[in-house]
């Protein structure tokens, strides 16, 4: 569960700002939306082969 403690002085707008970032890194969107739909095995391979592509792709493009 992601809470946050409101500071003396602090508006709700920053406040709720904070919670967002909180949100969004602790990754329970990306989390939820994994499990609300089910993805086939060859799929998960599939794409697991694409993202290591890709990030062989970025490391090779900072070594060089």
């Amino acid at each position: 569960m992601i809470g946050i403690a409101l500071q003396e002085n602090e508006s709700i707008d920053k406040a709720l700002r904070r919670f967002k970032k909180k949100y969004e890194r602790s990754g329970i969107l990306k989390e939820f939306k994994k499990r609300t739909f089910f993805v086939k095995p060859s799929m998960k391979k599939r794409l697991e082969r694409i993202k290591a592509a890709r990030r062989q792709h970025r490391t090779d493009m900072m070594n060089n």
